[in-house]
C-alpha cells in the first residue's frame, strides 16, 4: 500500500529485542538515512551496514530505493536488525513477488528473543548471591 504524501512511499515497521524501527522506502538512488544521519555516520561497523542492506541484495533492488528510517531503543546490533526487518516488510508493499525470497532468508520473521526479567531474591534474572562454604 502506498501512503499519500508529497512523495509516495512504502512503509514497514521492524522490531528486534527492544528496538523499534519505522522505515520508509522512497524510489531513489539507494541512500540510507537513519535518525536524520547517514548510515556511515550512524553505524561504525561495516557488518551492521551490511545487515541493513541485506534485503536489497536478496531481492535485487540495490540502489532503487532511498531509506528514511527512525529507530529507538536497544543497542546498535538490535537497531540494525530492526531496520532490516522494517525494510523487508516495506519491500513486501513494493512488490508481493519478493515474499518467497525474503521468507526463505528469514527477514520477515520477528526475532522473539528478549531479555529475561529479573526475579525477586536474585541479583539478576538467574544470578544469585554467592555464599562461601564452611
Amino acid at each position: 500500500m502506498t501512503y499519500q504524501s508529497a512523495i509516495p512511499y512504502f512503509y514497514g515497521t521492524g522490531r528486534r529485542k527492544s528496538s523499534v524501527a519505522r522505515v520508509r522506502l522512497i524510489p531513489g538512488s539507494g541512500a540510507v538515512t537513519i535518525n536524520k544521519r547517514e548510515i556511515d555516520d550512524y553505524f561504525g561497523l561495516d557488518t551492521l551496514k551490511l545487515v541493513v542492506r541485506q534485503p536489497f541484495g536478496i531481492t535485487g533492488t540495490t540502489g532503487k530505493f532511498d531509506v528514511i528510517c527512525s529507530v529507538v531503543g536497544g543497542g546498535v546490533s538490535g537497531q540494525a536488525g530492526a531496520i532490516r526487518h522494517g525494510i523487508a516488510r516495506a519491500l513486501l508493499q513494493a512488490s508481493i513477488d519478493f515474499r518467497p525470497m525474503l521468507k526463505k532468508a528469514g527477514f520477515l520473521t520477528r526475532d522473539p528473543r528478549m531479555k529475561e526479567r529479573k526475579k525477586y531474591g536474585l541479583k539478576a534474572a538467574r544470578r544469585a548471591s554467592q555464599f562461601s562454604k564452611r
